[in-house]
């Protein structure tokens, strides 16, 4: 077949007399080697025997190129071959033998290799000498027939391109130009744009793209009002989001499963789980499509907002309806539990969700491993060992919870050794496990051997990320490095990374650990945009220093604020107050934490019952007892 196309483009090549007779000959040489290696059978040509014969392909004129594509339209895998065996060679494309392959593709409808040449011309473009708009104006020339709708074939490929680089302007102006034949582009294209606007945070602008399509002859279908809706919803503009289910009745489009689903997963995620679960439940009773999705993320909202029995009233439902449970169901209710600290409710979960059958994945291994942490090292091996033996596969995610609380334990010669483990069963330790251990290095107070290990990563290949800095601005703070640490910082803004409040409050965390509180608190002062997180991390400074009084007033002025500090640092002030003896402010800690909807652990009630047991007020005691009942 190959040959007989060539042979085919022999006597056109003949007749161009402005070729000298060297150029037609060499040609004809080159096209003779093709013939000859071709067969039938194959539906990529064999290259080997063009390399020999490389020296000639530089002779040929790129308008012979051009007649050879068009040649083999009808062939497009060998025309496919062709093109990429003359640029291995060395041979510089121009836009008129671009415009030949895409007009190949196009035609065939090979959507993967057409993205990847677009991606190639988009990345390229001050390389190859001309861009996408010369690909148009190459590709317009002599349009006649079924080629007239090729320019909107390409136009669609080109959004698909500009949106996969995040090149959301150049995809917008490829939609909106006028001067392409006044067509309308593919609702496709306009989906995938407006779905990943709205997945990289640009939601007005995926909105007032739906509406300037409209007005330009856009026909949506019913995704389209989809992600319209998921758009206001993520905006919070419930109301008009509840409108579109109008708008697609008077244009006679019927909803999805999918549209229903993401204005339940609206409200879910604005504090209105209820609202969407008694929604849920009227539209089934009313017939209407209501999947899997649509339980998931009622039971994800209420585990976010820790109505854990709920959660677990919403799974039994959607059995008892006919909805084949998963692990995407499970997933959220396991993680809830581990969450507020109720490991064992986890569990029981867990092995219910793997007695149907149902495997587990390492999302929630690595959720319940956190939360056996809070418990002991022990419980977090033991069970490790247990996944492992059953074949649950561990990723690094897994390892690494093991690996941190070893390190937190000061065991990281054998947090080294479990990682090392990790080579003997194909997993590489990435920059995420190599941040573990230079912090267990810091911990255990040995700068030299983490900023050993730092250089061994990055000589290894690991670019380390802004995570992996603030642990190293961290532990050098901690270390007495004062100076060090803050210096760092103009290093990483020079490695093209922005300092962030988090390792500003390592920063800040490492001083007062060191027990250079005025340093700390010069550090803060010295910061020119100052956040709540950054005087919630003097809250746990103040805490490593022994400074509970200090914490203890910091963390009630940012209460007065409505900012509350982390879980964990409430935690952390709680345990000093105890241990302190002053219980009346334990008490009222808990009492700001409820205040601000938050609950504190079952861990913590368990401590404050401790102390007040300890000091015989046996009246708070159980009072604090009878809670932990009430709420579950």
């Amino acid at each position: 077949m190959l040959g007989r196309s060539l042979r085919k483009t022999r006597p056109a090549l003949l007749t161009l007399s402005t070729y000298s007779h060297t150029a037609t000959k060499q040609m004809h040489y080159a096209l003779a080697q093709l013939t000859s290696s071709s067969s039938d059978k194959q539906e990529i040509v064999s290259t080997r025997n063009l390399d020999r014969y490389s020296d000639h392909f530089f002779e040929l004129h790129r308008v012979e190129i051009v007649q050879v594509l068009n040649g083999l339209r009808k062939q497009p895998g060998k025309a496919w071959s062709f093109f990429n065996q003359l640029k291995e060679d060395g041979f510089s494309h121009d836009v008129c033998t671009y415009a030949a392959i895409v007009r190949i593709l196009c035609h065939w409808g090979w959507d993967r290799k057409l993205d990847s040449l677009l991606l190639e011309i988009i990345r390229k473009k001050n390389c190859l000498g001309f861009g996408i708009k010369d690909l148009f104006e190459a590709l317009e020339e002599g349009l006649e027939g079924e080629d007239s709708n090729l320019l909107v074939r390409l136009s669609n490929a080109l959004v698909k391109a500009y949106v996969s680089v995040e090149m959301f302007y150049e995809a917008i102006n490829i939609l909106f130009q006028t001067s392409w034949r006044g067509f309308v582009p593919h609702i496709f294209s306009c989906n995938f744009l407006m779905n990943r606007l709205i997945h990289c945070g640009k939601v007005d602008m995926a909105i007032a793209i739906f509406e300037q399509l409209k007005r330009r002859g856009l026909k949506p279908n019913d995704y389209t009002y989809g992600i319209l809706m998921k758009a206001l919803c993520k905006k919070g503009s419930l109301e008009e989001a509840i409108d579109v289910f109008q708008e697609m009745d008077e244009a006679k489009v019927t909803p999805n499963a999918f549209a229903y689903t993401t204005y339940i997963e609206g409200l879910c995620m604005h504090g209105g789980t209820d609202l969407g679960y008694r929604l849920l439940k009227r539209w089934r009773e009313e017939k209407i499509p209501i999947d899997s999705f649509a339980y998931g993320v009622v039971i994800e909202g209420f585990c976010n907002e820790m109505k854990l029995k709920e959660a677990e009233d919403v799974l039994s439902e959607a059995e008892k309806h006919g909805i084949v449970l998963d692990v995407f169901l499970y997933g959220p209710l396991i993680r809830g539990y581990c969450e507020c600290g109720n490991t064992k409710k986890a569990l029981a979960v867990h092995h219910e969700m793997v007695s149907k059958g149902i495997k587990t994945n390492c999302v929630i291994v690595t959720s319940i491993l956190q939360s056996l942490c809070q418990m002991g090292l022990g419980f977090a091996v033991n069970k490790f060992e247990e996944f492992r033996n059953i074949g649950v596969f561990l990723d690094e995610a897994c390892h690494n919870v093991v690996a941190d609380a070893l390190c937190k334990e000061g065991k990281v010669e054998e947090a080294v050794e479990f990682l090392e483990d990790m080579r003997s069963k194909q997993i590489s330790p990435d920059v995420i496990n190599y941040t573990t251990l230079i912090n267990g290095y810091f911990l255990q107070g040995k700068p030299d051997d983490a900023l050993k290990l730092f250089k061994a990563m990055t000589e290894n290949g690991h670019k380390p990320d802004i995570v992996c800095y603030s642990v190293l601005a961290g532990g050098l703070a901690r270390n007495g490095f004062a100076q060090e640490a803050i210096g760092l910082l103009n290093f990483i803004e020079g490695q093209g990374l922005k300092r962030n409040t988090v390792i500003h409050n390592m920063i800040i965390k490492g001083l007062c650990i060191a027990g250079k509180v005025k340093e700390a608190e010069a550090f803060f002062g010295s910061l020119a945009e100052k956040s709540l997180e950054n005087e919630a991390a003097l809250v746990d400074g103040y805490c490593e220093a022994g400074l509970t009084r200090k914490a203890f007033e910091l963390f009630v002025k940012l209460s007065k604020r409505g900012f509350l500090v982390r879980k964990a640092s409430c935690s952390k002030l709680l345990s000093c107050l105890c241990m302190d003896g002053d219980n009346d402010k334990a008490f009222m800690l808990f009492k700001i934490m409820f205040s601000l909807n938050a609950v504190p652990t079952k861990l913590m009630h368990g401590k404050l019952i401790a102390a007040f047991c300890r000091t015989e007020n046996l009246r708070k005691a159980r009072l604090l007892f009878d809670l932990i009942i009430e709420k579950g």
